[in-house]
């Protein structure tokens, strides 16, 4: 060998190839050869530093920030459940920590869910006697017969005695 001190060996343990025009990652200053200079094929960790996409948010389109090593999913529901402007989260949130028993409009901060149906109740109908609880596939079938639009009051509480009977 002519010139011995050309070239470097790749730092990837599984590589080690000697490479005359090696490449040096800018985050962990390893060098590698152009296999593994990516930080995905090197596993580089301080990868985290160069990754500066900023989610949006699916409702508001808000550019959400998100921290380094937190999860961009977690942060993105974070927001649209506290703090985002749109119409649908707020109706989400207007109806959250309401009671599901049929005339009742009481709303508390902390759920109660009936393990039966698996419905949100107030503390006065948190029982399953008081609230005529049908189990959770009684109450699927509830849900779905309620579905038209422009059922009133009366008529949604009928056709829940209807399905109590059956």
């Amino acid at each position: 060998m002519e010139f011995p001190e050309l070239g470097q060996h790749c730092a990837d343990q599984s590589c080690k190839q000697l490479d005359f025009l090696p490449l040096r990652c800018d985050l962990c200053q390893n060098v590698y050869c152009k296999l593994h200079f990516a930080y995905a094929s090197h596993s580089c960790p301080l990868a985290y530093k160069k990754e500066n996409q900023v989610p949006a948010c699916p409702l508001c389109s808000r550019p959400i920030p998100v921290a380094p090593g937190e999860d961009a999913n977690a942060v993105v529901g974070r927001h649209m459940d506290t703090d985002c402007n749109s119409e649908p989260a707020q109706r989400h949130r207007k109806r959250a920590g309401r009671c599901s028993a049929a005339g009742c409009r009481t709303r508390e901060l902390v759920p109660v869910t009936c393990p039966s149906c698996r419905l949100n109740f107030c503390i006065k109908h948190r029982l399953e006697q008081d609230h005529a609880c049908a189990g959770f596939q009684m109450a699927l079938r509830m849900s779905a017969a309620e579905a038209p639009v422009g059922a009133t009051a009366a008529a949604s509480a009928a056709e829940q005695r209807r399905h109590l009977v059956v």
